[in-house]
């Protein structure tokens, strides 16, 4: 035995809609009984006939426009008359035409290219970032807590899988070579590089001296014996540490030494190899590729996904805490600089608006359909609520002027048949 499908609920009729029903309703009937009462009156004085008239012509106004505005929804007093019940009948013409005045007019690449120029979302999210709205208001807090319920509803194996997945696909997918040459070159025009260069200069020199005996020893292996029994050996073996330690402290103190000067020249010209020599390039890729198959990287990764799901577990739950800290200072600062740096907001600004021109071109099509076949799938009674709801108070608003211009005219039309 089948189940018969329970019927949709009825869209409540909303509070205002109601109150302008019965304020155009009961203006009618006032018409209606003024009407009568002038009727009766009329004997009594030629001056009701201009009341007469006004409320005779109001029912006229009042009662068309009543049956207009039905019309549009049901049949009026659930007679079938015909080119009544308009939106019901149409319901599916009404989804089409929607979904293309969408298409048109909001979801096309050209649209939304036209439209996003005059966006800044750039300076709109820096002054949001450097003066963000007050986190503990039933908005803020609502979307906190429902960000955070969502992230810990989702399957954490896989969206983490996921996460994961395309942080190891992207890393794949870059060539790190050029890049490094072209951050080595662009360090170095700016004399960025200064500070790599005497970290190795401090490292050259601590390994020395964690390293002497090791040249004693080779020093004095490779001695004769009338050094080694005279002691010259080790006289020897102090003088290369003493150049050595004398050369790396003439490096770090003057720029211009010779060697510093050639070990600048190998920064270059190895950046230049980094971009232009296509086996140190492969060199380079295979010791990426062989990085992301290595398990410790594995496991940074892992420990980089957990580390930020908790922080932005934190941040959902907490916010006005968690953007107090370090985390807020950050944000606010980088909101500031989105306002004063011009070019970085034009960076994002383009890649904004390439990626809602990308967005309405994959996704356009699918989203009219949506909205489409949502109207279908609607009941009339919905539709014609949901639709009433929506713009009934102001047709009701129709009625009453109609009664009341209706009133108006009738007591023109009376005037020039009295005075003719």
């Amino acid at each position: 035995m089948t189940l018969a499908r329970a019927p949709r609920p009825i869209e409540p009729v909303a509070p205002g809609l109601r109150r302008m029903r019965l304020v155009a309703t009961g203006l009618l009937v006032a018409m209606a009984a003024t009407f009568l009462a002038a009727r009766h009156f009329a004997p009594l004085h030629p001056a009701i006939g201009f009341v007469r008239a006004f409320a005779e012509a109001a029912m006229v106004g009042g009662l068309a426009d009543w049956f207009a505005v039905t019309a549009l929804f049901r049949h009026p007093l659930g007679l079938p008359i015909p080119h009544t019940a308009i939106i019901p009948r149409n319901k599916d013409r009404i989804a089409g035409t929607l979904a293309a005045f969408l298409r048109d007019n909001f979801l096309t690449a050209h649209v939304v290219a036209r439209r996003m120029r005059g966006v800044d979302v750039a300076r709109a999210a820096g002054r949001w970032l450097a003066n963000p709205p007050e986190a503990n208001g039933r908005i803020g807090s609502g979307a906190a807590r429902l960000a955070a319920d969502m992230l810990e509803a989702l399957d954490q194996e896989r969206l983490g899988g996921m996460a994961k997945g395309a942080i190891a696909a992207r890393l794949r997918a870059i060539e790190i070579a050029p890049l490094l040459g072209q951050a080595l070159t662009a360090a170095m025009a700016n004399d960025r590089h200064l500070p790599l260069l005497d970290g190795m200069i401090r490292w050259a020199s601590r390994t020395l001296a964690a390293n002497e005996h090791l040249i004693r020893d080779i020093v004095h292996s490779r001695a004769g014996s009338v050094m080694r029994w005279t002691g010259l050996d080790e006289t020897l073996a102090n003088k290369i540490i003493e150049g050595l330690h004398k050369l790396i402290t003439e490096m770090a103190d003057d720029p211009a030494h010779p060697l510093r000067i050639r070990a600048e020249e190998g920064l270059a010209q190895f950046a230049q190899d980094l971009q232009a020599k296509p086996e140190l390039r492969a060199k380079v890729e295979g010791f990426k590729v062989e990085m992301l198959e290595n398990q410790a990287f594995q496991h940074w990764i892992d420990g980089l996904w957990e580390s930020s799901r908790a922080a932005l577990l934190r941040l959902a739950r907490d916010p006005e805490r968690a953007l107090g800290g370090k985390l807020g200072e950050a944000l606010r600062q980088f909101g500031a600089t989105l306002q004063d740096d011009a070019r970085l907001a034009d960076t994002i600004n383009r890649f904004a608006r390439r990626a809602a021109v990308g967005a309405a071109s994959d996704y356009g099509d699918g989203i009219v359909r949506l909205v489409s076949d949502t109207i279908r799938g609607w009941d009339a009674r919905t539709v014609t609520g949901r639709l009433e709801n929506a713009v009934g108070r102001d047709l009701q608003y129709i009625r009453v002027n109609g009664t009341l211009v209706g009133g108006l005219v009738g007591v023109a039309i009376h005037a020039v048949d009295t005075l003719l």
